[in-house]
């Protein structure tokens, strides 16, 4: 019998009850497939390589990271709570020892969804990353934590989450925003005044192949996280870059992602996006478990595979190679955060940094307006605060002390939840107190 290097655990969860339409990509066959073709392939017949069931998160999981209004169950399903609760499982088989890796093969995916939620965009409802990782923290104490994004679309809402935190390196690997949804992701996205430089992104041109994502790797992703030197390395593991996906103009193979994951090594990978549903999700899948597994994957070959139909472009390989050369100073040397620059990036009025936002739910057709301000602390992350409305809907709260919080922080989060309760000025309000784990909700 076949020995894993790895013991791997494997989780699925297809969501028979959930989806956007009974025709949109996003939908339950995305898993089937994999399915299908994974026991075909017998990976579970591969001494090491186990199958489990997901938990299911709870609505205080989700709490300890999202502000969902009007509450987490006006906007979520149990499908939801089930994909967050496989991410979770993932995290505690790794936690607890009974496993060296784990993939959660889950939908719906997440890494769309931000700090606040007031619907579902990019098919993201909860960030199942972002729930996964802060239950880990709640659970097993504080960790370093990289998360590596490889889905073709930009990482908005994991970027959006952890945007803040001196102790997550957030990197996103994607199709340039100036041609795809959601429009962002570029180098000058560094993270707020607390964290400048935990947030790095890769926009590669579109038609990018095989050498041009392992060279920004090589190049850029593991020297990165050889200076971070993370607790954990979590795959944010979209597969949409796939030549043969149907919403993106990438050129990444089956075994391109492989290789990848080989390199990467992480301790946990998360399904994000991937629509080629029998073309390429089964054959990506494979590849991934099996690099996860430290077994051979060299036979690993999807349908229409052709190097020379998806081979990159000289100007394609000249522009990566410049990217290579420039955005790692973007963190190892990161630009001081600048207090006259307003815009997208915020401005810092005294202690106080303040970002105003302007957010579309494109699933649900939702216009979100944010302002959000967080403390600039010598002593913590900073309270985090921010004040939020939908479309023509009421005015909401959410306050947020942090993990770290110093006494000063944390008795101004409560002061500001006091005095919000006596003016009444908004319906709904949040408190997420990470330091006594407090999660408490109020609606008027």
């Amino acid at each position: 019998m076949l020995k894993a290097n790895n013991r791997l655990g494997i989780i699925f969860f297809p969501a028979f009850d959930w989806a956007i339409s009974p025709t949109h990509p996003e939908r339950q066959e995305r898993l089937l497939y994999t399915q299908d073709q994974l026991r075909e392939e017998g990976i579970f017949d591969i001494e090491g390589v186990r199958e489990y069931k997901p938990d299911v998160a709870t609505i205080e999981d989700v709490e300890r990271v999202h502000f969902c209004f009007p509450e987490v169950t006006s906007v979520t399903t149990r499908s939801h709570l089930i994909s967050a609760g496989g991410a979770m499982k993932a995290a505690d088989l790794v936690m607890e020892g009974e496993r060296d890796c784990a993939f959660a093969m889950v939908r719906p995916p997440g890494h769309h969804a931000m700090k606040v939620v007031h619907g579902s965009r990019g098919f993201c409802t909860i960030n199942i990353e972002a729930v996964m990782i802060e239950h880990i923290r709640e659970k097993y104490g504080r960790k370093k934590i990289a998360i590596i994004d490889t889905d073709c679309h930009h990482g908005d809402g994991t970027q959006d989450v952890y945007w803040h935190d001196p102790d997550t390196l957030f990197i996103s690997i994607h199709q340039d925003g100036r041609t795809l949804y959601p429009g962002s992701g570029f180098p000058q996205e560094l993270g707020g005044p607390n964290a400048m430089g935990k947030t790095l992104n890769i926009p590669l041109p579109p038609n990018t192949s095989d050498e041009g994502f392992l060279m920004a790797m090589e190049r850029i992703v593991m020297p990165i996280l050889d200076d971070f030197k993370p607790d954990l390395i979590i795959n944010s593991a979209g597969q949409d870059n796939h030549f043969s996906d149907p919403i993106t103009n990438m050129n990444f193979s089956a075994k391109g992602y492989a290789t990848l994951n080989e390199m990467l090594k992480p301790d946990i990978a998360v399904l994000e996006g991937g629509y080629s549903i029998q073309g390429a999700l089964p054959y990506i899948n494979l590849g991934i478990c099996l690099a996860m597994a430290g077994v051979d994957y060299s036979h690993v070959k999807e349908p229409n595979y052709n190097p020379d139909m998806i081979a990159q472009d000289p100007r394609t390989t000249a522009y990566i190679e410049k990217l290579c050369d420039q955005l790692p100073e973007l963190y190892f040397n990161p630009p001081a955060f600048n207090a006259k620059k307003d815009g997208k990036q915020g401005m810092l009025s005294g202690d106080t940094f303040i970002r105003h936002k302007q957010i579309y739910y494109d699933t649900d057709g939702i216009n979100e307006v944010q302002q959000e301000t967080v403390t600039v602390c010598d002593s913590c992350r900073g309270l985090y605060k921010v004040e939020t409305r939908a479309d023509s809907g009421p005015l909401c709260l959410g306050v947020e002390v942090p993990i770290d919080a110093c006494p000063a922080c944390r008795s101004k989060g409560y002061q500001i939840v006091e005095e919000a309760q006596l003016k009444g000025t908004y319906r709904y309000m949040q408190m997420i107190n990470r330091l006594d784990k407090e999660y408490l909700r109020y609606g008027f």
